[in-house]
């Protein structure tokens, strides 16, 4: 691999790569998130479900009787890469029951943190990434197979091919960060925010000279946690940077830190790509309301559709503890999550009430054809039952003299009128 200008080893070096999946049968692995353990505290499904609401928890975790999580924990070394364990979600949709997550959590040695992103990422100049067919397929062993496009009954399929959503921490030893970007254009841009930058959008100088002018917008929405770290998150990654001296494994603080990251802090983002893959699906369902007769029963369906992701998968605050609720937002804010769902809420209601005066000009134009055509000949079969008359060549007549009235009635306003609706009606349902 590329190794940048300054090349730094972390004390904790770790990465999370996320790729979409298929998982059309359970995997025969524990049930639960891949569990991690610093001191006396591990990560289990019970002691992450404390930190988020049951509903957030639900659509984490799964139940007993309905898990959504499977894990198995591997030790597998490809160079300076060491896969820890790997984790498939289902993050099944209304259209797709399949869709699911793999997790893979990488452990990496030496100074190839950001060059191993870069890879991840396909940056020009990169060698192949670490996470190739092969080695997918010796970590889902029988079970899931790394072919995209393919669908193997009762097996998981992984999509190499699309580009991961990465989350990597770095800390430093007891030498700081260096400087990435060492022109006097930056020299105010601190050499924390430089890496944090560099990890989240895994890109080094080579790759995206940074212009002067936009440098205090790259990390300006970046999250403070404590004196200690802070966390960027952008649209194709995130990443965690130490400010101080990491101590190592018995550090007393950066230990629950990789602990909270690697658990936690991924699910509250692993949340948000959930929510932005059913925000997708409600956007393209909403543009095919009108694509073809019927558009009411589409729009009643995806109004349900609607109300049931805001129920159960819209939420904003995921926790009573801020971080994660702060990583969910930035995430968010990112694919402009809130103001897409939004923009779903007011284009159903526009449909709605197209689709319902549409409904209720079809209604009275149908009632005024009803009019039209009953009042001439109910008055006449009337005025022949008054006056007794059973002439079959007077009710003929009667018939024909109402039939021409009706015709007249049709040549008054009132009359284009009712045609009008009715053949704009049936124009507009041809025409989709």
């Amino acid at each position: 691999m590329r190794r940048t200008r300054t090349v730094p080893t972390g004390v904790r070096q770790t990465i999370a790569v996320v790729l979409p999946a298929r998982l059309p049968a359970d995997p025969p692995w524990p049930q639960g998130p891949l569990p991690f353990t610093h001191g006396v505290r591990t990560t289990t499904t019970d002691t992450r479900r404390t930190y988020f609401t049951p509903a957030a928890a639900s659509v984490l975790y799964g139940t007993s009787e309905h898990p959504t999580r499977w894990h198995r924990q591997v030790r597998h070394t490809h160079g300076p890469v060491t896969i820890d364990g790997v984790e498939l979600l289902r993050t099944p949709t209304d259209d797709d029951a399949d869709r699911a997550l793999a997790v893979l959590h990488l452990t990496i040695t030496g100074p190839e943190l950001l060059s191993t992103l870069r890879s991840l990422a396909r940056r020009p100049g990169t060698t192949p990434s670490p996470v190739t067919d092969p080695i997918l397929t010796a970590l889902l062993q029988d079970h899931a197979h790394a072919r995209p496009n393919t669908r193997l009954e009762g097996h998981a399929t992984v999509e190499p091919d699309a580009l991961p959503y990465t989350v990597a921490l770095l800390t430093p030893d007891r030498r700081a960060l260096p400087r990435l970007n060492r022109g006097r254009d930056h020299r105010h841009w601190p050499a924390t925010q430089q890496w944090l930058w560099a990890l989240a959008s895994r890109t080094d100088t080579d790759d995206y000279p940074p212009d002067p002018a936009t440098v205090p917008h790259l990390t300006g929405n970046a999250l403070r946690i404590s004196a200690d770290w802070s966390a960027l998150v952008l649209r194709q990654g995130a990443a965690f940077i130490g400010h101080r001296r990491d101590h190592g494994p018995d550090d007393p603080f950066y230990g629950y830190a990789e602990l909270h990251m690697r658990s936690i802090y991924l699910d509250a983002l692993l949340f948000g790509m959930i929510q932005r893959t059913h925000i997708d699906h409600l956007t393209e369902d909403l543009a095919q309301v009108f694509t073809g007769p019927g558009e009411a029963n589409r729009l009643a369906g995806l109004e349900r559709r609607i109300a049931h992701f805001r129920s159960t998968y819209w939420r904003q605050h995921l926790t009573t503890h801020g971080t994660a609720n702060d990583l969910l937002i930035a995430y968010q804010h990112q694919y402009r999550l809130s103001d897409r769902f939004t923009e779903i809420l007011a284009e159903a209601a526009d449909h709605n009430r197209l689709i319902q005066t549409q409904e209720n000009q079809q209604i009275s134009g149908a009632l005024g054809i009803l009019t039209i055509l009953g009042l001439p000949l109910g008055t006449a079969m009337g005025a022949l039952q008054v006056l007794g008359d059973q002439n079959p060549w007077h009710l003929l007549a009667a018939t024909t003299g109402a039939l021409g009235a009706t015709a007249a009635l049709l040549t008054t306003r009132y009359g284009r009128l009712v045609l009008t609706a009715l053949r704009g009606r049936s124009h507009a349902g041809r025409d989709r």
